[in-house]
């Protein structure tokens, strides 16, 4: 007797911005991307996302413009290529009002904002949710950034972990470490809202921080919003295992999957944690229809309106390498990079066949989805590959981008989501409490093997 399928998890990947992961796809007839100022893009997307059962909304951001490429911003500004993009964190309450169910990841960066004022707005954000938010760390890549900061460039790639690995200890110490959660008593016979003796200072003081004060939010539902982390490098992998409780990976192939897959839990399990106590999503674009004939004809459809010249100066900016200076025809080759280390690492590898990457190749391969693979096909096609790939790899679930939005999110609902059901691979409805109960079903707070629950009050401190 067959045991019954793993079950799968869906997030929507999307942008605060035109296009996303997709260069040229803005120009579609279909594509509603140029929207995104819209409170009513984000509301209808939130509506249809829950319709589907998926686990959250997984927000991008970056601080900064894509300029590598051509050592200037403008075929980023010409091709739409994520500019004019607009903050994430402030379309979670319209969306959140629409919804009951879906989480919110979303993405802020460590370099550029003081842990102090950042950690009240994700108290702010979980108290409005009731606690289906989710935080993204990311230690950002972008010089345009770092110059706009007044900065020369970013930190060093492993420094910049760092960095953040003192944000979040001060994250942790606010959110985890200052209030009681008895503290606020809203007494209204004896006229006391908060006891003071239950909120304390965090006294923190490190390399880049000093934080002496309270943290000046209460506790919200689960005091530390779900910790999201995408960073696929060797110092990237230590630091989710540390923090992370989901992960967000690229892969091209099933082989490469299960790899980082491995990897991932190998490390969380060193870290000593469970080594399942990582939700880890990768990322994937499904075209699909009611036919294989019909999923392969949108296919094509879209092609026909991808950049490469937006394409390249996306992935410029995601390797740290100016794709302009190259033949289209050209193998990358060995290069440095102090951007994402893990794009740049892909390229340098062979592809599928043998061949080495060429500047040509990249641009094609990133003009729809990015750095993830294509799905294409019917519904039950879909549905069994995506089957297969949680059997063989050990991942939890798929960070779906988009070709046209809100179409393809539209599609996975109506042609791949009954076809999972079907197969019991797939929720009929959705778990009740916060996104990390939903996640994991272990409580709304950290658990103790956590980094973050180390930072808690000491019951001795307690008065």
């Amino acid at each position: 007797m067959t045991s019954a399928p793993r079950q799968i998890r869906f997030n929507a990947f999307d942008m605060n911005c035109v296009g996303h992961q997709s260069p040229g796809l803005w120009r579609h007839p279909e594509d509603r991307s140029a929207d995104y100022t819209r409170l009513s893009y984000w509301t209808h997307l939130a509506k249809t996302c829950e319709r589907g059962l998926f686990d959250g909304i997984f927000i991008a951001d970056v601080l900064g413009t894509y300029d590598v490429y051509g050592s200037s911003n403008e075929a980023t500004l010409r091709q739409g290529t994520q500019v004019p993009v607009n903050d994430p964190l402030l379309l979670v309450s319209a969306m959140a009002l629409v919804t009951e169910n879906l989480g919110f990841g979303v993405t802020a960066g460590t370099a550029y904002e003081h842990p102090y004022p950042f950690a009240r707005r994700l108290s702010t954000l979980d108290h409005l949710t009731n606690g289906r938010v989710g935080w993204n760390v990311v230690t950002g890549y972008l010089p345009s950034a770092a110059r706009n900061m007044g900065q020369e460039d970013q930190l060093e790639h492993d420094e910049r972990y760092n960095h953040a690995d003192e944000y979040l200890e001060v994250v942790y110490k606010l959110l985890e470490g200052s209030w009681e959660d008895d503290a606020v008593v809203r007494d209204r016979e004896t006229g006391v809202f908060t006891d003071p003796s239950k909120v304390h200072d965090i006294n923190h003081e490190g390399k880049y921080f000093k934080v002496p004060g309270i943290h000046i939010s209460e506790p919200s539902p689960q005091r530390t919003p779900v910790i999201y982390q995408a960073g696929a490098s060797p110092r990237g992998i230590g630091f989710a295992a540390e923090n992370a409780e989901a992960v967000f990976v690229g892969a091209s192939t099933v082989e490469k999957l299960k790899t980082t897959v491995t990897k991932i839990r190998d490390a969380a399990e060193a870290a000593g944690r469970d080594r399942h106590s990582i939700r880890i999503y990768t990322l994937l674009t499904i075209i699909t229809a009611a036919t294989s004939e019909e999923a392969e004809a949108k296919h094509l459809d879209y092609q026909r309106y991808t950049s490469d010249e937006g394409a390249l100066a996306l992935m410029s900016g995601w390797m740290g390498v100016d794709l302009s200076t190259y033949e289209l025809d050209q193998p990358l080759g060995a290069v440095k990079s102090n951007a994402i280390q893990s794009a740049a690492a892909n390229f340098q590898k062979v592809k599928d066949d043998g061949e080495p990457w060429t500047v040509r190749d990249i641009a094609e391969t990133a003009g729809i989805g990015g750095l993830g693979p294509r799905l294409v096909g019917s519904g039950a096609e879909v549905a069994e590959e995506l089957i297969r790939w949680v059997e063989e790899t050990d991942v939890d679930g798929f960070n779906l981008a988009y070709a046209v939005t809100p179409g393809t999110f539209e599609d996975v609902v109506e042609f791949v989501v009954p076809e999972l059901q079907k197969r019991g691979a797939y929720p009929t409805e959705y778990a009740p409490g916060t996104l990390r109960q939903k996640l994991f079903g272990a409580g709304d707070k950290l658990p103790e093997d956590h980094r973050g629950a180390r930072f808690r009050l000491d019951p001795a401190v307690r008065r």
